[in-house]
């Protein structure tokens, strides 16, 4: 749901997203090793837990030729029980290829489980996570099942991993497209019809200067041409604002800002009106749907879409007791500790992110992806469908994620390739990746704000750590790009935003990324907080880089010789070049030199001898203006300041948006913008103004045009980032 938001607020205010590495410098690493037991003694049993994974390492031999993959499969090793203690086990050799394991073969459990344990205790240590449930499937068996930390605080409640029910964001999107495929299976619809054949009238989407229709299948690719919008409404901590689906699509449609199909941009709004027509087609509330079409035939009983409040007229039925007593709290980190978050109301928006779920019951989907929709007997998609979601929409430059009719395809170490989806909520940070060639599965969910880095590598990570070669990092840097970085060096912002008004404003303030070449030929991309090192993959010219660090890309689009825009590796949106005056550091300065105008015009007032004082009736007319306009600016400074001191909780922006704080402080920055440009057409009778001695100094007269001058420009930059318009909040 937030990959906009973890990106945005310093991985407070975003997602997704970001444009972040899988294999980074600060990728997580296992626990200390514990002394390696004597190879003459019995294995002995950690009465603490599983082994760290690298104190069962031991010198490599060499392996015989890798089984086929079908006698591996057909000889699964069996599921490790979550709370077993292990014993300390040979590690595995490599195979031919170098990698630990050949493709056919399945990791053994107990490496499994070692190995994991060190990567999630070490993220939870270092980035204060207070709970994590993870599940891996692989072969048709569940090979690791665990929860980690915390539930609940005060009660103190363990993670369960078949009870205890996290909320899995965006990947509640991927019942939604099932759903959808599974009408498209029956002919009810066409993915290549306008989507309004499939939605009441007062749903439709308008054309809104738009001759190409939003289609069904740009809902699937997340290219229907719509800005994103989220502060204040796409979650709710008071129920009673809480509105039924077809009314909040009514009121918060958004602003189509780009031709439908041209390009793919994340959309919350796409995927709710995807289930809002899944349930008009069907006749059925959607909630009721899901359940009945997927969760009950999957066996997945620990999974719904409803959440836990009080019986209200046009709101869905809510969750059953028995699950709502198990749903974990979301937790923030702050110096002070953990703080218990409110429940985040998702249901106006179902479709795109209101499911909970179990690790258990996300191990039973999982192995419904990977057996093309059937599940100990039961069908719950067909062929067709299967086929959809292992066939990309689009073609995407190598390393770049993209869409199997909305199920994102992932790019993986070792050129490997899976689908699946990510999800995050306020407080919960998700991700489920399925890897057919391997036979894998891999679902893990955190319970704190802090948790999206762990969330979003640990599939990469047991893929990496498996499955690839070891790698010589850090890659070398390159001379060429060194000598050409002007072409790729800049400031650019991603697509998936608003376009307007005080959230546009937002946006650009903190979601764009800036791109930078180092002398020995590095490129770094900054953004939300972090930086990411790349250096080229192929002939520069081409546009396309690899983490010096790890497995993820980078792809620019080149125009004569020339960087015009690039998308990460999520590949969620697209991240355009833009001019100086869209920059935050223009903003900066900008608002810095006003500032510093305004008050030294302030302190004229003051600090004025007497014969400064003499002016002509314009000059006191004007003299007046200005004062004002610095009174309106501090203000609007000072306001602007104290809102954006409490936006490091991304809670605090998207339940209190926009705020009397941050209207007040737009609708000062709308009055000065105003009298400005009044000072600015008195400029030239400034200048002619009477008698020297009944007139303003040549002094004063330059700093009045320059302050009005500083004023204008001020104006226009803030008009350009949406702050005139007090409004539109």
């Amino acid at each position: 749901m937030r990959l906009i938001f973890k990106a945005v607020f310093a991985a407070a205010f975003a997602c997704a997203a970001t444009a972040a590495t899988a294999q980074d410098a600060d990728a997580p690493t296992p626990a200390a090793p514990a002394p390696a037991a004597s190879p003459a003694s019995p294995a002995a049993v950690n009465p603490r837990g599983p082994i760290p994974y690298t104190s069962l390492q031991r010198p490599q031999q060499p392996r015989p030729a890798a089984r086929p993959a079908s006698a591996a499969a057909s000889a699964p090793a069996a599921p490790t029980p979550a709370a077993a203690p292990l014993t300390s086990a040979a590690a595995l050799p490599v195979a031919p290829s170098g990698a630990r394991l050949a493709p056919g073969e399945a990791i053994p459990p107990a490496e499994l489980e070692a190995y994991v344990d060190g990567v999630v205790r070490s993220a939870m240590d270092r980035d204060h996570i207070a709970g994590v449930t993870v599940s891996v499937v692989q072969n048709g068996q569940v090979v690791l099942k665990k929860g980690y930390g915390l539930a609940s605080l005060s009660p103190a409640r363990k993670v369960d991993p078949d009870q205890t029910l996290f909320r899995v964001g965006s990947i509640s999107k991927t019942f939604t497209w099932i759903a959808l495929m599974k009408e498209i299976e029956a002919g009810r619809i066409r993915q290549d019809a306008p989507v309004n054949l499939y939605l009441p009238e007062r749903l439709q989407v308008r054309d809104q200067g738009f001759r190409t229709p939003v289609r069904v299948i740009n809902l699937m690719d997340h290219s229907p041409g719509f800005e994103d919008r989220a502060l204040g409404h796409l979650f709710e901590r008071n129920f009673n604002r809480v509105r039924p689906m077809a009314e909040y699509l009514r009121q918060e449609r958004p602003h189509r800002v780009r031709a439908p199909g041209s390009s793919s941009a994340y959309s919350n709004y796409g995927a709710a009106l995807a289930g809002q027509a899944v349930s008009y087609v069907s006749g059925k509330p959607f909630e009721r749907l899901i359940e009945e079409s997927i969760f009950l035939p999957a066996g997945m009983n620990s999974t719904s879409f409803r959440e836990p409040h009080p019986p209200k007229t046009g709101i869905p039925a809510p969750i059953p007791e028995r699950l709502a007593a198990n749903i974990s709290e979301g937790y923030r980190w702050t110096p002070s500790g953990y703080v218990a978050r409110p429940f985040e109301y998702i249901g106006q928006v179902a479709p795109a992110g209101s499911a909970s779920s179990t690790a258990a019951d996300m191990a039973r989907y999982m192995q419904l992806l990977l057996n093309g929709g059937t599940l100990d007997g039961a069908v719950i998609y067909g062929p067709g469908a299967a086929q959809a979601f292992r066939t990309p929409i689009r073609k995407t430059a190598p390393g770049i994620n993209g869409w199997r009719h909305g199920f994102i395809e992932y790019a993986l170490p070792g050129d490997r390739s899976g689908f699946g989806h990510a999800g995050g909520t306020l407080s919960f940070l998700s991700n489920l990746v399925v890897v057919p060639d391997l036979n894998l599965g891999v679902f893990i969910s955190t319970n704190t704000e802090t948790g999206g880095e762990l969330a979003r590598s640990l599939v990469g990570d047991v893929v990496q750590q498996f499955y690839v070669a070891p790698q010589d990092f850090p890659r070398p840097g390159s001379r060429e790009l060194a000598e050409r970085g002007r072409e790729f060096a800049g400031h650019y912002v991603g697509t998936r935003r608003a376009y307007r008004g005080l959230e546009s404003m937002v946006g650009l303030m903190i979601g764009g990324a800036s791109v930078a070449v180092t002398p020995d030929g590095y490129l770094v991309v900054s953004g939300g907080g972090q930086s990411h090192v790349f250096v080229p993959q192929g002939d520069l010219s081409e546009g396309r880089f690899i983490s010096a660090t790890g497995a993820d890309h980078l792809a620019f689009a080149v125009d004569g010789g020339r960087a015009r825009s690039f998308q990460s590796g999520m590949g969620e949106q697209t991240f355009e070049r833009v001019g100086f005056w869209k920059r935050p550091l223009v903003l900066a300065v900008m608002a810095g030199l006003t500032g510093l105008a305004a008050i030294a015009t302030i302190g004229g007032l003051f600090l004025r001898n007497r014969r400064e004082f003499r002016e002509t009736s314009i000059q006191r007319q004007a003299s007046l203006l200005q004062t004002t306009q610095a009174i309106l600016w501090l203000t609007a400074l000072v306001l602007f300041g104290a809102w954006a001191s409490g936006a490091s909780d991304l809670a605090n922006v998207m339940y209190g948006w926009p705020g009397a704080t941050l209207v007040i402080a737009s609708a000062c920055v709308l009055v000065a913008a105003a009298l400005t440009l009044g000072g600015l057409i008195l400029m030239p009778a400034i200048w002619r103004g009477g008698r020297r001695v009944d007139s303003w100094t040549a002094l004063r007269k330059a700093a009045f045009s320059f302050t009005a001058l500083l004023y204008g420009a001020f104006a226009v930059v803030l008009g350009v980032w949406g702050a005139l318009t007090p409004w539109s909040g």
